[in-house]
């Protein structure tokens, strides 16, 4: 069995207190001197040693150290020629003449999470690490320092411009004819959530923790002086700041009980259960048949070039909902209807495909086996709306068939990119609007390299 491994910001860590210890206790290695090592003891010899506590200049231009073709380049050729990014500079307030310190050019940001991401790196504090360690990375930052917080910060706070910027590549990749629309394929992956199944807890529990942690609170802020003179002023300060954020969570979890309780049973009511710290996090049966907080990531991906049309992302444990808010987002984001759609049984609802059918969407879902076993299930029943009679006898067809195994051979390949290249295996972020956020620097790494390729073609 492997050793666990260790993460990136813990490498981190543990190598700067060795690096702080070192130039502690380590005083510098004296000048060589003639004689000081010998060699069987028959002649002396003069070496130049190691001094690694001094100060070396190494003289390098950055932008000699990529080659002309690497993909960081590429990233940023893209990103500063045609990406529109005047939504994010118009929340920028520091301006030339002005007071505050200058601000990081959105393009360096923009470009790291998407090289970042292609590369499968999620976290910022191990991108951070990166940017002084990686020749790709550094050459990105070009001169500009960077922090784990700026970059932390700048990946879950332009939604809408992230999601206006996905829109413009799809449209280009529909111009290069590499999304058709002519099959669209929907598929669900649940992902870990950044919560705990021990933070998940009823709703008198909840009441209980948050009782406690506001008299907490009350004494913090009523305490004598006298009492905490043997604290710092910055100690109060955050044990203060520390006690506010748990109040405001666990009263954002019970927020949100009523929707967990509505998503359950009406005689089980009472046993929904919310995050104390992510509390838009469900519980949710994963691929490895186990159960764990999580969240729904939905991809809409067109079969021809595998380029993704559409991604949203819920905290719903079925996808019986999810098909007609997907039709209408690649509508409103490709300016026109897929003709065929297809997903799996989970997405099969007789509402599903009415609306599909009022919009002029093709379905192709299997029909569920019907419970007496004699009777043909292309056959409609008397129930059946003319759309779902339809869909009925087009699935027993042999050309509905053989379009139909274009769904696996495009969701299963999707997401498993998403996995493996991209790094969806944990969100580690928390809420929905800011799962969404990480969901769309996936999609827009997996179309941008699909755009890239295109273009390495073409030229």
């Amino acid at each position: 069995m492997g050793q666990p491994k260790i993460p990136a910001d813990v490498k981190y860590k543990r190598a700067r207190a060795i690096c702080q210890q070192s130039q502690k206790t380590t005083p510098p290695s004296p000048s060589p001197e003639p004689g000081e090592a010998t060699l069987d003891g028959t002649r002396q010899l003069r070496l130049r040693r190691v001094n690694r506590n001094q100060v070396t200049p190494v003289p390098a231009v950055l932008d000699a150290l990529l080659p002309k073709d690497h993909l960081a380049r590429q990233i940023w050729n893209w990103v500063d020629q045609q990406a529109d990014l005047r939504a994010i500079y118009e929340t920028i307030a520091v301006v030339e003449g002005g007071p505050g310190q200058a601000a990081t050019d959105p393009k360096i940001l923009v470009t790291l999470w998407l090289y970042a991401t292609s590369q499968g790196v999620t976290s910022a504090r191990e991108l951070a690490c990166l940017c002084v360690e990686h020749l790709a990375y550094i050459w990105i930052c070009g001169g500009v320092s960077m922090n784990y917080h700026t970059l932390s910060d700048f990946r879950v706070k332009h939604a809408q411009a992230l999601d206006n910027l996905l829109t413009q590549l799809i449209k280009d990749l529909q111009q290069a004819d590499l999304a058709t629309l002519e099959n669209v394929a929907q598929d669900g992956i649940r992902v870990r959530a950044s919560a705990g199944a021990a933070s998940f807890h009823r709703q008198s529990t909840l009441e209980k923790h948050l009782a406690e942690a506001q008299a907490t609170l009350a004494a913090l802020e009523t305490a004598n002086p006298s009492e905490t003179e043997t604290i710092s002023a910055r100690q109060q300060a955050a044990r203060k700041r520390a006690a506010r954020e748990r109040v405001a969570r666990l009263e954002a979890a019970l927020a949100e009980m009523p929707a967990a309780q509505a998503a359950k049973e009406p005689d089980k009511k009472d046993e929904a259960r919310v995050s104390s710290t992510d509390p838009q996090a469900r519980v949710m049966k994963m691929p490895d048949g186990g159960f764990r907080p999580a969240y729904n990531v939905e991809f809409a991906t067109d079969t021809k070039n595998l380029a993704i049309t559409g991604v949203d992302v819920t905290n719903a444990g079925s996808d019986k909902a999810e098909m007609p808010p997907m039709v209408e987002q690649v509508e409103e984001r490709c300016d026109r209807l897929a003709e065929n759609w297809l997903m799996d049984g989970n997405f099969v609802s007789r509402q599903a495909i009415d609306v599909a059918a009022a919009k002029g969407v093709r379905v192709f879902a299997p029909v569920p086996e019907p419970k007496d076993k004699e009777r043909d299930p292309a056959l409609p029943l008397p129930t059946d709306s003319p759309a779902i009679a339809e869909w009925r006898e087009r699935m027993a067809t042999k050309e509905a068939k053989e379009t139909y195994k274009l769904r696996a051979a495009t969701s299963e390949c999707v997401n498993a990119q998403a996995r493996s290249s991209h790094g969806l295996l944990q969100f580690r972020v928390r809420g929905l609007a800011k799962v969404l956020c990480v969901a769309l620097w996936i999609v827009l790494a997996h179309n941008l390299l699909i755009w890239l390729r295109h273009l390495q073609l073409v030229i």
